[in-house]
């Protein structure tokens, strides 16, 4: 099995869909998987886009897998939203970065795997904006602008979905990282992100090393 057999049983996804995500048959795809014609750049590209990575990262099978980082996303909605059930969007973002971070903090590996960037916003991987949006256009999160900010939240489809790949743990410490911060603002723990010492030492652009937050004081991590 090559890269892609690897990416797709990772991901749980059937060959009809890996056919589709790059546009291609299946009896097309299945010769790919198997290595009898080799992946075109645009191919790849529109694999990367669907798994919200580098193209590079999907050759090197450094990708995320899409199932648990979903659940991730929608158990931080579930424990992170205000008391109507909506968060901006950009806060979202900031809790599964500190869940990711903090996880790593004590355990030496990632909850999702992601790869975080340095962006102007904050650290943000290329897979939480594809997500979302996939996300809402299936119908399992709403949308909403209120005073300029994107307002998430679950819909009732949403609401009636259960993680099945995060353990006990992961959800625990989900539902600590959104405690510490419930009820505050979004610039307030945009700023935080801003001031630990990975985003401030990594430049503009750049993926965030995961090992940078074992330097970070305790009561900083997230």
């Amino acid at each position: 099995m090559n890269f892609l057999g690897n990416i797709r049983a990772k991901n749980r996804w059937t060959q009809a869909e890996m056919a589709n995500f790059i546009g291609v048959s299946r009896p097309t795809y299945i010769s790919l998987e198997k290595g009898e014609i080799s992946i075109t750049i645009d191919q790849l590209n529109k694999l990367a886009d669907k798994i919200g990575c580098d193209p590079q990262d999907v050759l090197s099978q450094e990708v995320v897998n899409e199932e648990k980082y979903r659940e991730v996303l929608l158990e931080t909605i579930r424990h992170g939203a205000a008391t109507d059930g909506k968060i901006t969007k950009t806060k979202l973002a900031k809790l599964i970065y500190l869940n990711d971070f903090s996880w790593y903090y004590q355990h030496l590996e990632s909850m999702t795997g992601a790869k975080y960037r340095r962006l102007a916003q904050g650290p943000v991987p290329n897979i939480y904006f594809a997500k979302v949006e996939e996300l809402i256009t299936e119908g399992v999160l709403n949308l909403e602008i209120k005073n300029g900010s994107q307002m998430i939240s679950l819909s009732r489809a949403g609401l009636m979905q259960k993680p099945n790949l995060l353990t006990i743990e992961e959800k625990n410490q989900i539902k600590k990282v959104s405690l510490k911060w419930f009820g505050k603002r979004t610039e307030e723990i945009v700023k935080f992100t801003h001031e630990q010492l990975p985003y401030k030492i990594c430049s503009p652009g750049e993926v965030i090393p995961y090992e940078l937050i074992t330097q970070q004081e305790p009561e900083y991590v997230y």
